[in-house]
């Protein structure tokens, strides 16, 4: 459990760590929306280079980001298997009962699977080379417009920053409950499927205590530091637009050009 990296930051100094991190948070869900226009394995073999090159300026090695795909095993195991032994076919491989094998559901199948991947590793890559702060502030600007509105901008921004760092805090404090107990003599993988549930009961507690204490710190921080509600404070980093971002939004969108040929083949 202690391998998830989504929402976790990695200290470095590559390009991709320069880019103003409100421009590499529009594209990234950007790229998470145009990934579902891939309907081949020309087009998504073209976004799996992308998404590589970008690991690549990054200077990130990939070993780390494929390490982070063990956590999401399961899911990504059970959504492939659903589409490759439920898609309907008119001529089957094999069937029995409900559970239908076919040349679709595995072509099917297969694109899941790559679609996880693009996902999963774009998202990393944001989280792995953008601070909270960064996240936090890139948020609270692009969403500015609707303060109009007089809707909680910068509480929202801070929230989400603070959700998305929470996550790994609360994997690394699973791991050590878990560990704990194994120290204690407890095997969470020892009887069947209710047995399995019932040995993480006791994990539970301990795992609330701990988020609230957690919680707790945070608060007594931004309390004695002075924090109020964001409204009226200055910034000591100024975000600023420069033209490498700028090339990186044409770069999207020749992307986009790109994919919309080649979908078609």
């Amino acid at each position: 459990m202690n391998k998830l990296i989504l929402g976790r930051y990695l200290p470095g100094d590559s390009l991709i760590y320069k880019l103003d991190p409100r421009g590499k948070f529009l594209i990234t869900f950007y790229f998470i929306g145009i990934v579902f226009l891939a309907n081949n394995v020309l087009s998504y073999g073209f976004l799996l280079l992308f998404v590589l090159f970008a690991v690549y300026l990054s200077k990130i090695n990939l070993g780390f980001f494929l390490k982070g795909l063990r956590p999401m095993f399961w899911l990504i195991l059970f959504t492939v298997l659903l589409q490759m032994f439920f898609t309907p076919s008119n001529d089957p491989l094999w069937s029995f009962g409900i559970l239908t094998l076919s040349k679709e559901g595995m072509i099917i199948s297969a694109y899941i699977f790559v679609r996880f991947v693009l996902i999963i590793f774009v998202s990393t890559l944001l989280t792995l080379t953008t601070t909270p702060i960064e996240i936090s502030d890139s948020i609270e600007s692009i969403l500015k417009p609707l303060k109009a509105i007089k809707f909680p901008v910068t509480q929202v921004a801070l929230m989400l920053s603070i959700a998305l760092r929470f996550v790994p805090l609360l994997i690394d404090e699973t791991t050590k409950i878990m560990d704990a107990q194994r120290a204690r003599g407890v095997d969470f993988g020892e009887g069947g499927l209710i047995k399995r549930i019932k040995s993480f009961v006791p994990i539970l507690i301990p795992l609330f205590v701990s988020s609230f204490s957690i919680a707790y710190d945070l608060a007594i921080a931004m309390e004695s530091r002075g924090y109020k509600d964001g409204e009226g404070r200055s910034k000591y980093r100024i975000l600023k637009w420069e033209k490498r971002d700028t090339v990186a939004a044409i770069v999207m969108i020749l992307i986009t050009i790109i994919l919309l040929m080649i979908r078609s083949y």
